[in-house]
């Protein structure tokens, strides 16, 4: 046990090092692939089991919500414990199972691949010339979920940061800080309501009232990541961007934290706005409805490609800064079960 233990501690490292390295390769079954098929399956159960009521679509959901974080950590919970019990070399397997496990619910190097891909297909971007407003509006259409038909070049840039900032916190620290603090069952656990909410938390007909419990279990559970989150990209900015932009991200993120319809979204997006001196926020299109959204920042500057490119930077060295956390609390939480 003792020679593992220096694995246990780096395992955040390790997990963040993997995922730089291949990402998430199309081949691998992943976890959120399975939790999505299994999220569509008991909405659909749920829904039958229940009548198409106010109440009864919110019970519907209430179990949803208490069902498949539950399943997602005592599965995986329950199978590291039992590898864990075969001796040293089930040990050994449990460790590099927590590990890859942990890698899987991070996404950093996906985000950025996709955000850096946005950049290409701007207009005049590609390699050759190229690129069009149609290719840049479909590309970010991949990594967010509002309509894409109607943006603009601004918009869609704008759009890009936004899923950037949004993602470091749902995407990589959040995970990575439930990682680190009791390893991959509550990490997938995390996953589960993140999974839940992005399928279910839409404030449309169809998902008002069943998605309502996961949407406010995914506020609860990215209400302290989400913060200190921004407090990462606020540091990154330190390192990045110096002193002035650090200053002016954390007096936007105070200012304009809670410019969103989510308590938590805004936290990330508020801090990067500050960060690249650039304004995020405002009116989007989502099922074809237009929405009204505040704005997050000030224009000192007009938004650019590069600010994509600005944005994935700050996004990486945060992901950095929050990984050595990591450790840290996984040593300290390590310590704590040794004594």
């Amino acid at each position: 046990m003792m020679g593992l233990i220096p694995f246990v501690c780096l395992s955040p490292f390790i997990a963040l090092l993997i995922d730089l390295l291949i990402g998430d390769p199309r081949w691998m079954v992943h976890p959120v692939v399975i939790m999505g098929k299994a999220t569509g399956f008991l909405e659909k159960k749920l829904r039958n089991a229940f009548p198409a009521t106010e109440e009864g679509e919110r019970r519907a959901g209430r179990i949803l919500a208490a069902v498949l974080p539950s399943a997602s950590a005592l599965l995986s919970g329950g199978f590291l414990f039992l590898l864990s019990h075969l001796g040293r070399a089930g040990l050994c397997a449990a460790v590099v199972t927590d590990i890859f496990w942990g890698y899987q619910s991070i996404a950093v190097k996906d985000m950025l691949k996709e955000s850096r891909n946005v950049f290409e297909k701007l207009p005049g971007r590609s390699k050759n010339g190229g690129g069009s407003l149609l290719e840049a509006r479909k590309a970010v259409g991949r990594i967010v979920g509002r309509d894409t038909e109607r943006l603009t070049k601004e918009g869609v840039i704008r759009a890009a940061v936004e899923s950037v900032a949004e993602s470091f916190s749902d995407g990589m620290f959040a995970p990575m800080l439930f990682y680190s603090l009791l390893g991959a069952p509550l990490a997938l656990c995390y996953k589960a309501v993140n999974t839940m909410d992005s399928m279910t938390g839409y404030k449309n007909e169809r998902y008002i009232n069943f998605g309502r419990a996961p949407a406010r279990l995914d506020d609860a559970a990215n209400f302290i990541p989400s913060r200190i989150s921004a407090l990462l990209i606020i540091a990154a900015a330190c390192i990045d961007l110096k002193w002035a932009s650090a200053k002016r991200a954390f007096y936007i993120w105070r200012r304009d934290r809670f410019n969103h319809a989510s308590p938590n979204s805004a936290q990330t997006e508020a801090a990067m706005a500050g960060a690249l001196g650039i304004r995020l926020g405002g009116s989007a299109w989502y099922f074809g409805k237009l929405y009204d959204k505040p704005f997050i920042g000030d224009e000192l500057k007009r938004i650019e490609g590069e600010d994509i490119l600005r944005a994935n930077r700050l996004y990486l060295i945060a992901a950095i800064l929050g990984t050595v956390l990591g450790c840290v609390l996984r040593c300290l939480t390590l310590r704590l079960l040794l004594i």
